[in-house]
């Protein structure tokens, strides 16, 4: 049996203390309530190899037993129990939430009271509880009652549970430690999240425009902790803090007020801060169908400041430092943005920079891409992933490095649109500074229209560039109707994920890519204003003269490849194209394989100034499932 056992090891908390006791060099038990539920896959992916783990099923609900097996429940050289299972969720029942936070933690507590060499048991409460220095449990009926009709489930449960847990460890003479951690955000180099309640759904409020006014006052304070310095600190508490009993309070005390942190986070994601503040004690009085306000949170913002000394000192002897909170926070919101707040985990996640006047969303690699991809209308980068995904799956084998090195790409969304604020002038212009810090010569692959900044681009920087490729462009193909272009608008901001496949996709089954990228074009186009941009630039391109301007921008010495759907095909081009059979207007999304062997063969061929376009069509063989055309 190891020598440390983390219960609530796949937890956001949990299996980063998971994690960072692995680091250590300590033997781990991870209790888990399935045994496949890819902890070992997710410590590989973050360069921690699992041979010093042992997971095993156990349900901190399940008794006195805790539903481990007869082996680990007689484990006799446990020295750490580390408890960090917990129901973190607004709107439960009573019973819901007691059954973990309360029981559960008891449960923790009498088995690792029955490990004959338990050097500690570090049970994770919260910085809201634990302040009364001599705790009660049980309390009487008409005291828990009220504890949990003013609190409410969550936050009673867990008062509640540390009190339970402190007064059973002075009874059993188990050597606790107690943890009160704050908000905790995501990873502070990565920002990688893991829950999205609490201060990530204000947060959420604030990116999707639901957010006319803040709650609380000018001294309202949401302190925060990064998820690795708190895993760290749980995993330094046995070593480092010398003598049980301690209440830790572990949270940055730089963390802005919150009016100043909701402003640090609007300005760095390109969307208008509330200037509007309204007091708790309003918001408490009206109904939350008005407010949208979910009343277990409003007890959490307050203006109470918190005594972090034991902490700190605890911190201080492991060597831990605070990462700078402003830019862990700018770091976690980069990837609530990018995972959609847990609802599609990005691929490739991304960041917020300024180009152009533009807080502009880039993923990928901002210095040596050899690859540059474009969006088209109404999409936003996502929409790359299923070419991308394909590369990396044509890696040649003789060549150990996977096709993100030998393919390296920046992904962008355009300006105002998907998750790009706007810039301030032509979009032409905003490329050129994008690009500016790209030391090698990419290949810029464009769809649809997004080959007017890739065109304009290569005609003012033709030796910063090896090449084009234009995916369905536009400006040679069918022009949409009026009508069509009047209506996109509104149309596009009505419309959900399915409505929108179908629409831009026709009704043939859509890969897993394919339906994340139409899904995340839907949440942005519901975002104030980008399915009004998205209509404005969708009229701009197809007027006449910007269509004809493009088309003499074909002949110059960035050699150009013109690739489309067969069933979306070019009606008046100049050069040759290659022609994807059975695709439509959005090829890399029905035909990516397709789409991706056409973007590797340009990037192999040598880079040669002045090369011609290709002098013959080339036609290629796939499936043929009907594909609409849609602008």
């Amino acid at each position: 049996m190891e020598d440390a056992v983390v219960f609530g090891a796949t937890g956001f908390i949990g299996r980063w203390t998971v994690l960072h006791l692995l680091e250590q060099g300590r033997a781990v038990t991870a209790v888990v309530r399935r045994a496949d539920d890819g902890l070992g896959r997710w410590l590989r992916e973050r360069g921690v190899p699992g041979t010093r783990l042992t997971v095993v099923e156990g349900d901190v609900t399940a008794g006195p037993g805790l539903g481990l097996s007869a082996s680990v429940e007689r484990a006799a050289d446990v020295r750490d129990v580390f408890n960090a299972a917990g129901v973190y969720r607004f709107g439960m029942g009573r019973e819901e939430a007691r059954t973990v936070n309360v029981e559960g933690a008891l449960n923790v507590l009498n088995w690792a009271a029955a490990r004959p060499a338990l050097r500690r048991l570090v049970h994770v409460s919260g910085y809201r509880v634990g302040l009364d220095p001599r705790p009660r449990h049980p309390l009487p009926e008409a005291e828990l009652a009220a504890l949990y009709r003013n609190k409410g489930a969550y936050e009673g449960s867990k008062a509640e549970g540390d009190a339970a847990v402190r007064v059973a460890a002075a009874r059993l003479g188990v050597p606790l430690t107690v943890v009160n951690p704050s908000s905790v955000i995501g990873h502070s180099l990565t920002g990688e999240a893991g829950q999205y309640l609490g201060l990530a759904s204000l947060v959420r409020d604030l990116w999707t425009g639901r957010l006319p006014a803040l709650p609380g006052g000018a001294r309202t304070f949401v302190p925060v902790v990064t998820v690795d310095h708190f895993a760290r600190f749980m995993a330094a508490v046995p070593e480092h803090d010398p003598e049980p009993g301690g209440l830790h309070w572990v949270l940055d005390p730089a963390t802005p007020d919150l009016p100043d942190l909701i402003r640090l986070l609007a300005d760095h994601l390109g969307v208008p801060a509330p200037r509007i503040r309204v007091p708790v004690g309003v918001i408490r009085r009206l109904p939350s169908a008005l407010t949208g306000a979910e009343p277990e949170t409003l007890g959490f913002l307050t203006e109470d400041r918190y005594d972090t000394g034991s902490a700190d000192r605890v911190a201080a002897s492991a060597g831990l430092r605070r990462p700078p909170v402003e830019d862990a926070l700018r770091r976690w919101a980069d990837r609530l943005v990018a995972d959609r707040f847990g609802a599609a985990p990005a691929a490739r996640p991304g960041g917020f920079h300024s180009v152009a006047g533009s807080r502009t969303y880039v993923a990928g690699d901002r210095t040596s891409p050899r690859l540059v991809l474009l969006h088209g209308l109404p999409l936003d980068g996502d929409s790359w992933h299923g070419v991308l995904g394909e590369l990396d799956s044509t890696s040649p084998a003789p060549h150990p490095e996977t096709a993100a090195d030998r393919f390296p790409a920046l992904v962008a969304d355009l300006p105002g649109l998907g998750r790009s604020s706007p810039a301030g002038g032509a979009a032409a212009d905003w490329l050129a500074e994008l690009l500016e810090p790209v030391r090698t010569r990419p290949v810029i692959v464009a769809h649809s229209a997004a080959a007017a900044p890739a065109l304009r681009y290569a005609a003012a920087h033709p030796g910063r560039i090896a090449a084009v490729i234009l995916l369905s462009p536009y400006f040679l193909q069918r022009r949409p109707s009026a009508l069509t272009l009047l209506l996109a608008a509104p149309a596009l901001g009505r419309m959900g994920p399915d409505r929108l496949a179908s629409t831009l996709l026709g009704p043939a089954p859509l890969s897993e890519d394919a339906r994340r990228a139409v899904a995340s074009a839907a949440a942005g186009l519901r975002r104030p204003g980008v399915a009004r941009r998205t209509a404005r630039a969708l009229r701009a391109a197809h007027r006449p003269a910007e269509r004809a301007a493009l088309r003499t921008l074909l002949g110059g010495p960035v050699p150009v490849h013109l690739v489309a759907g067969e069933l979306d095909p070019l009606t008046d081009s100049p050069v040759p194209a290659t022609v994807i059979p059975g695709a439509g207007h959005h090829p890399h999304l029905t035909h990516p394989a397709a789409v991706a062997e056409i973007v590797r063969q340009v990037l192999l061929r040598p880079v040669v100034d002045d090369c011609p376009p290709p002098t013959t069509p080339e036609i290629m063989t796939g499936p043929r499932p009907h594909h609409p055309r849609e602008s």
